[in-house]
């Protein structure tokens, strides 16, 4: 059966990050690291102030010692369109996914339509582009093409589902530009090298060229680490936002 009450296409041109639970400070990184020379008295610096050895944290990041900032966990709440989630899966060390499902819910009519701020145009050739500000036209020729595309599929799919077509067979129909939700769990390290690849940055010291949706993420993500282990995020700045 249907679920009519929710079958109206909603159009949204952000994306959400919402930290859902953490174990991640700056004092996991010190304790994890100082075991090798300290062994279980390591543990005396879950009561110190991590300021006092934030040379050892740029220390291990500098020299690549990437084992200590593993030591965390950090679970996010994403809400963003199908398209920046199938980028997102390829990032698979050190993280854990688990997506809104498509088979056992009828999904919503919430679809991506970028906003003027969006560039829209590619100029230049593969490895070697960039791009600039669409043009007025153009805005508007994409979000009224996504917006009736949109509204097409969702009313197949809708049809398909009334009929008694199952779920899993029904959403083929529907595009890339639906949104989904997922929780991700991932540590220091991994967020890191995830950042180091989906954001640009004037501190990198190897440029990256991401698509601008999932940088949107990348983004939230960074905001939400920044504020759970700042010395840690100084020094992957510091030295050049390249993971250990």
């Amino acid at each position: 059966m249907t679920d009519t009450s929710d079958s109206k296409p909603r159009f949204r041109s952000d994306v959400t990050v919402e930290l859902v639970k953490h174990t991640a400070s700056d004092t996991d990184v010190l304790w994890a690291a100082r075991v090798s020379t300290a062994g279980e008295q390591s543990l005396d610096e879950l009561s110190k102030d991590p300021e006092r050895s934030k040379g050892l944290i740029n220390f291990l990041m500098r020299d690549r010692h990437g084992s200590p900032f593993e030591h965390n966990s950090m679970t996010f709440l994403v809400s963003a369109p199908l398209f920046v989630f199938r980028e997102f899966h390829r990032h698979r060390v050190g993280w854990s996914y688990n997506e809104e499902s498509g088979r056992y819910r009828q999904l919503r009519p919430v679809f991506y339509v970028p906003d003027a701020s969006r560039k829209l145009v590619q100029q230049g050739r593969p490895g070697k582009y960039e791009f600039v500000e669409g043009t007025a036209s153009q805005q508007e020729l994409v979000a009224g093409a996504m917006e009736d595309s949109y509204q097409q599929s969702y009313e197949a799919y809708q049809r398909m589902l009334e009929a008694g077509v199952a779920r899993e067979v029904a959403r083929a129909v529907l595009p890339v530009g639906l949104y989904s939700s997922m929780y991700a769990t991932c540590n220091a390290r991994s967020l890191m090298h995830f950042l180091g690849l989906r954001t640009q940055h004037e501190m990198a010291s190897v440029p990256s060229f991401p698509q601008r949706e999932i940088e949107m993420v990348a983004e939230k993500l960074e905001a939400h680490w920044a504020q759970l282990m700042p010395l840690t995020h100084a020094a992957f700045n510091a030295n050049g936002r390249v993971a250990p």
